[in-house]
């Protein structure tokens, strides 16, 4: 087994190979805008999972993957080339669910400051129930009999 800081460098210069030989040498007219976000690879050094997103709606996301999937062999010979590595890795593509999640997140805060500021709209014109302060009391001093 190899230690976990080779496993992260090799799966950075995976990232990197694949990103560039998407860019530069797959000419697959199914393969849409897709970005490699990351790339991580097994402790034994043997599978490689790279993460990507596709810029567009399903379809292109659905092409962009037969596209990944069909030049999967092309990419890993070319990984064990680069790389150098005794075994290469075997390579799975995955989408990525960060950018949706992420849109969900912005979503629900800015639904939250919408509702903080109508809070504090209604809060601005509000006038207390009672007094002001309720657990004022005057102190009243004894006097002092000589």
């Amino acid at each position: 087994m190899a230690d976990q800081a080779r496993a992260r460098r090799l799966a950075v210069r995976i990232r990197t190979i694949v990103a560039t030989a998407l860019e530069t040498q797959v000419k697959d007219p199914r393969l849409g805008l897709v970005t490699v976000t990351d790339a991580r690879v097994s402790p034994d050094l043997m599978d490689a999972t790279v993460f990507y997103t596709v810029y567009g709606d399903d379809l292109e996301r659905e092409s962009s993957a037969a596209a990944l999937e069909s030049a999967r062999g092309v990419l890993r010979s070319l990984v064990g080339r680069e790389t150098g590595v005794k075994n290469t890795p075997t390579l799975a593509f995955v989408h990525d669910q960060l950018p949706e999640g992420a849109k969900h997140l912005d979503d629900l805060l800015a639904r939250a400051r919408a509702d903080d500021a109508r809070i504090a709209a209604a809060r601005e014109a509000a006038q207390p129930a009672g007094e002001a302060d309720p657990y004022r009391v005057p102190v009243e001093v004894p006097a002092v009999e000589e």
